[in-house]
């Protein structure tokens, strides 16, 4: 049995002003872009099974936009006859009653089963029953749905366990309304053939648990993500039942051994292409001579940081200025870090000292040259103004 497992696709995610030749916000393109890559290797793999662990969506009220492409490819998987089993996460789940659950679109195609009421719901077949657990805001109320779960099992069959949550403290996401799973319940996990988790961004098995993995994201939402790689999980599990064989894992090319239900096993990450994250380090202190590779942020977002800079450094150097050195990067964000030992005395001196030269050099980043020279004028008699005013010997 071949199961194809992915998650958190965050459909309509955008967090950069840059459009593409088609008008739409580059950052949108490129999470609808992850989510075709995992389409189209699912139509050359062909999978008994497809699961999608939550965050379909990025909001519980997305675009008409990102609707209209999850609606496109939603079609594409229905029409490989496929089972396509998909919950709901924290972002796709209403934080009210006022709302409806967007998943409830998907309802209509015959290959689509969706869990979206925040309670256990089982999909069963032939051969396997996945045990769904879509995000729940009330703790209370999932514990008795867990235990709903528990009592699903059908040891006749293979035993699927979906959920979207955080299961142990080093999978915090600290987001609004993040459900754990209790330590106490853990030992189910032990009677599934795998444990599907959504929720957490990068792939991995979670502790000493054999067959309990997080498929990540595919696309990043942050920059801090930038380690992680991107893309799906392919699971297969065994027809086989013989308790003494022992269960084998490929994770990213590399086996490993593991014993869970006897059920020989393997589980191997597959990686997308996606827009590459890129972090530079420029040490100020000799800012005019220092050197920086820019020859892999072709089309990257690239993060500049700049240490050791002196406060008279920091209004010096521009923005626009550290841009150029990226002229192939799709954006350049730039983060400052002072030098040591510079007290608030001589940040503040310097600040007060530059304050008219910092204004207009942040108008002339922004302005052509002829709006600049309108405005120079008026903000010199600002700032003489200004002046005026402070004089106590007036």
């Amino acid at each position: 049995m071949k199961i194809i497992h992915f998650s958190d696709t965050h459909l309509g995610y955008n967090d950069l002003d840059i459009l593409n030749d088609e008008n739409i916000n580059q950052r949108e393109a490129d999470f609808y872009d992850a989510f075709s890559q995992v389409i189209e290797q699912i139509k050359q793999i062909k999978p008994d099974y497809i699961i999608h662990t939550g965050d379909l969506f990025h909001r519980s009220s997305p675009s008409n936009r990102a609707i209209t492409f999850a609606l496109e490819q939603f079609k594409i998987i229905n029409a490989l006859k496929i089972p396509f089993i998909l919950i709901a996460g924290n972002h796709s789940t209403p934080r009210t009653n006022l709302s409806s659950p967007i998943l409830k679109i998907f309802e209509n195609f015959e290959n689509i089963y969706v869990s979206y009421n925040q309670e256990y719901k089982k999909v069963e077949f032939v051969d396997a029953i996945f045990h769904t657990l879509p995000h729940m805001n009330d703790e209370t109320t999932a514990l008795s749905q867990i235990e709903l779960c528990e009592a699903g099992i059908d040891k006749g069959k293979k035993n699927i366990m979906m959920m979207h949550c955080s299961v142990g403290t080093h999978y915090l996401m600290a987001e609004f309304g993040e459900w754990v799973f209790p330590h106490a319940k853990e030992h189910i996990f032990k009677k599934m053939d795998y444990v599907a988790l959504g929720h957490w961004h990068g792939f991995g098995r979670v502790g000493k648990h054999e067959n309990v993995y997080y498929s990540g994201s595919t696309e990043r939402t942050s920059l801090n993500d930038k380690r992680n790689s991107k893309g799906f999980v392919e699971i297969d599990l065994d027809d086989a039942t013989n308790s003494k064989t022992a269960s084998l894992f490929h994770i990213r090319g590399e086996a490993c051994r593991g014993s869970t239900l006897g059920v020989p096993r393997t589980i191997e990450f597959k990686e997308i292409r996606i827009r590459p994250i890129v972090q530079k380090e420029l040490d100020c202190t000799d800012y005019e001579n220092a050197l920086i590779d820019a020859s892999d942020t072709q089309n990257a977002i690239v993060e500049v940081k700049l240490i050791n800079l002196t406060p008279l450094q920091s209004i010096e150097i521009q923005n626009s200025d550290i841009k150029k050195l990226f002229p192939h990067a799709m954006s350049v964000t730039v983060k400052r870090e002072f030098k040591h030992g510079i007290n608030d005395t001589e940040l503040t001196d310097i600040e007060a000292l530059s304050l008219e030269e910092f204004f207009l050099e942040h108008i002339k980043e922004d302005s052509n040259e002829k709006e600049y020279e309108r405005l120079k004028g008026k903000v010199q008699e600002l700032f003489a103004q200004y002046e005026e005013a402070r004089d106590d010997s007036l």
